[in-house]
């Protein structure tokens, strides 16, 4: 694809209240009006450079959310608190008691247990199906089905999702496509390929820093609107208000992602490849092993790779463990949840971010308690790291050839 969305992030320009090369921080809760008629114009609906309450919006959430529309060529955004703000508040939107949400199986631990847990106790209830297999979604579909939701990139096992085809189906049965494109801003542009709304924890690569949390929800600007409304809109009325300095740092970090996603790329493929050379099963779509390898290189952007996450078995549990504690101590990176920091971050998700999966669900679609997800820095030096990594491997006594022998 020859669309840039990077291009478009960077002509986008906003100047502060003097002049300044970066927008005026908003800092306050509240703001004057200068007639009572004018307040309650705002109630009714939005006024363009006017501003009713924080929770509502104020002008730098205006702006990256502007930045952020752009960027994945939507009408309009809502930046929020947290990604599972904008998940929640995108679902209690679109979804009320009675109806249905058909969702990928392989999803974020907390996106799964918010659809298998919460929602069922406010009547909306989630079939999860393997999306790549179109005759379970299409069973999995009712009358009552007003949500199909997947990730572009799944978590914690890269999948690579359909979206032209998921879209064709949501389509025909009259539900809203909402595409999670966490792992893959810039890479995908889920609104391009025939998705109705994305969302995204800017928390990972978007921020890139690891010193905040946040969200945004990307579509139309009937539904941006609809959200906002005073009177019903889970925007305004749950509350998930992200601070003004936070989107401000979140702006300027934005400018950058396209030189980030790049470098994440370029050396996660480097790891993908040579742990794959050694034997170990490896979860990444840069690879022309994995499922959706064509798949992936059809619908992406070309040129920024195919991302920063990779995720490989390496047997037990136990193996895990030690392993990721002794590349902590040989300073590979952090044993730590998240992901996008500029150094890289290991994880078991079995044990930690897709926990809430029951088990016999999680060895169903393939996630071992032995899968590590490396979340891969922006090392300038990839081929130490490796050396580092099997240096790690053999202390903790891993032997490849007896994994691939397996």
């Amino acid at each position: 694809m020859s669309f840039d969305p990077a291009a478009r992030v960077q002509d986008f320009l906003v100047f502060g209240e003097f002049g300044d090369v970066n927008p005026s921080i908003c800092d306050s809760s509240t703001f004057t009006f200068l007639s009572p008629d004018r307040m309650a114009e705002a109630f009714e609906h939005d006024i363009e450079g006017c501003f009713l309450y924080a929770r509502h919006w104020n002008p730098t959430n205006k702006y990256l959310s502007a930045a952020l529309a752009r960027m994945e060529a939507g009408e309009a955004a809502q930046v929020t608190a947290s990604g599972m703000a904008a998940i929640s508040s995108t679902v209690l939107q679109l979804c009320s008691a009675g109806d249905e949400i058909v969702s990928s199986r392989t999803v974020y631990g907390g996106t799964y247990a918010l659809f298998k847990n919460l929602l069922p106790r406010l009547g909306v209830t989630t079939r999860f199906v393997n999306l790549a297999d179109e005759a379970a979604v299409r069973a999995a579909m009712s009358p009552r089905t007003r949500i199909l939701y997947c990730e572009t990139i799944s978590n914690p096992l890269l999948e690579v999702a359909d979206i032209p085809a998921l879209a064709r189906l949501a389509a025909e049965h009259g539900v809203t496509l909402v595409v999670d494109n966490t792992f893959s801003p810039l890479l995908f542009s889920p609104l391009r390929l025939g998705a109705d709304v994305v969302v995204h924890s800017m928390t990972k690569f978007i921020n890139g820093t690891s010193d905040c949390v946040a969200g945004c929800v990307i579509g139309s600007e009937a539904l941006i609107n609809r959200m906002n409304d005073v009177t019903s809109g889970t925007s305004m009325l749950l509350g998930p208000a992200l601070d003004s300095l936070r989107a401000a740092s979140i702006l300027k970090n934005l400018h950058s992602l396209h030189i980030r996603m790049r470098q994440h790329g370029a050396n996660a493929l480097f790891l993908a490849s040579r742990l794959e050379e050694q034997g170990f099963d490896v979860h990444y779509p840069g690879l022309a092993s994995h499922p959706q390898h064509t798949l992936a290189i059809r619908h992406m952007n070309q040129g920024f790779g195919f991302g920063g996450i990779v995720s490989v078995d390496v047997g037990e549990k136990a193996t895990a463990d030690r392993l990721m504690v002794r590349m902590q101590e040989e300073r590979v990176g952090y044993l730590a949840v998240s992901l996008g920091y500029f150094k890289t971050l290991f994880s078991a998700p079995g044990h930690s971010t897709s926990s809430e999966i029951p088990e016999d669900e999680r060895h169903t679609m393939g996630l071992s308690d032995g899968l590590i997800r490396f979340s891969v820095g922006i090392d300038n030096d990839v081929a130490r790291t490796w050396a580092t990594i099997r240096r790690c491997m053999a202390h903790v006594g891993i032997e490849p050839q007896v994994l691939a022998a397996r």
